[in-house]
């Protein structure tokens, strides 16, 4: 009875979503792996980099990253092995990416098959993605997703709500430091990136096509520096030159036809550590969301709020895909009806003027811990087994 209670325990987690590749969904199974193991015998298959940076104590055997191809191929080698050394009961795919490799070895070898899925894994615009992957997701055990917006997607892809479950994605909810403090640590980040005094704008993310980023810079900053000339747009986050189905910008594309007196206003300051990203929100009076609604690359939900969130910024978004479960209108932030440019340049200039509240987005941002996550996760993934 023993040797089967711990049989019933291991899983393997296939993903190609883990650091060192940076973004959201490579924090998310970060942290998924993390919280499995409270739980799960786990085994883990990732790309190359991703051992030395997983949790403490995770069994990870790694695959070459790109091609794409190769990674897909070594990925499916490497879950026939691991599937034949260690029985696994439950296997999971960190994305739709993988969810053919979960679900073939739980069809050879036994055991359930789940997978978290983004919007991007069900409406992606690819051909073999389309023909060969959507039937392997209406074929899983079970399928969790990270929105409302996602769950809507996979129902019309024909995935059965039955097996559908939304998980919301977690955060980091910061420690409370002294005022005196954090203001030190606002003056350096300020001096650091030659910001100046002025108010601060923050958007977080990979530079895709899909943020928004590019429009806000040309039809709405304007319009923010008009009330603010002093204001400064500060942009954290690199060229997304390793993703999967989204548009890549660079700084030069997404300031290019800008007037040089806008151009001057915004701030690269590429891809920051954690530390640095959350001395750059407590400093920022406003975090910028203005995701442009795409059917063939959907924010699935939009993690970066609720991080602002934790950190009592207030979030601009326009309303689009699962941005809505990630922000509170009047609580965490403010929802703009997509397509309202005017709308959403005068949403920030006015939570530059009245920023809300500080308490209720904490409160907010405490249902989305990563604690909270795990255990539900956990807790779908022990009903299966």
């Amino acid at each position: 009875m023993k040797a089967e209670r711990l049989q019933l325990r291991r899983l393997l987690l296939v993903t190609r979503n883990l650091p060192p590749l940076q973004g959201g969904m490579e924090r998310l199974n970060w942290h998924l792996l993390q919280q499995l193991q409270r739980t799960f015998e786990v085994q883990a298959i990732g790309p190359h980099g991703a051992a030395a940076l997983s949790p403490a104590g995770t069994k990870l055997r790694e695959v070459p990253l790109r091609p794409l191809w190769r990674f897909i191929a070594s990925a499916a080698w490497c879950t026939l092995i691991q599937s034949t050394d260690h029985r696994p009961a439950t296997y999971l795919a960190g994305s739709g990416l993988t969810a053919p490799h979960a679900w073939m070895a739980s069809r050879l070898f036994g055991g359930r098959c789940a997978a978290y899925l983004h919007g991007l894994d069900i409406s992606v615009d690819h051909t073999a993605y389309r023909k060969l992957w959507l039937p392997v997701l209406r074929r899983l055990d079970l399928v969790i997703v990270n929105s409302r917006a996602t769950a809507a997607l996979a129902v019309e892809a024909g995935i059965d709500p039955a097996r559908l479950h939304i998980v919301h994605p977690g955060t980091e909810i910061p420690r409370t430091s002294g005022t005196d403090r954090r203001s030190a640590e606002g003056i350096a980040f300020r001096r650091r990136h030659a910001l100046g005094q002025g108010p601060l704008m923050l958007s977080v993310g990979r530079l895709t096509r899909r943020k928004g980023l590019l429009e806000f810079i040309r039809d709405e900053l304007p319009t923010v520096l008009e009330a603010y000339p002093e204001a400064v747009l500060v942009v954290a986050g690199g060229v997304a030159s390793h993703a999967l189905g989204s548009e890549a910008l660079t700084p030069a594309q997404l300031l290019a036809n800008t007037p040089p007196a806008v151009r001057e206003r915004v701030r690269f300051i590429g891809e920051v550590s954690d530390e640095e990203l959350s001395i750059s929100m407590f400093a920022s009076l406003v975090h910028v969301f203005p995701v442009r609604s795409q059917r063939s690359d959907p924010e699935g939900f939009g993690m970066v709020a609720i991080e602002a969130a934790a950190h009592s910024l207030t979030t601009v978004a326009y309303a689009s895909g699962g941005v809505a479960d990630a922000v509170a209108d009047g609580v965490s932030g403010i929802l703009v009806e997509p397509g309202d440019s005017a709308g959403f340049a005068n949403a920030v200039i006015q939570a530059i003027r009245n920023p809300l509240p500080a308490a209720p987005m904490r409160v907010f941002a405490l249902q989305f811990s990563w604690d909270a996550f795990g255990a539900r996760v956990r807790d779908l993934l022990g009903r299966l087994t």
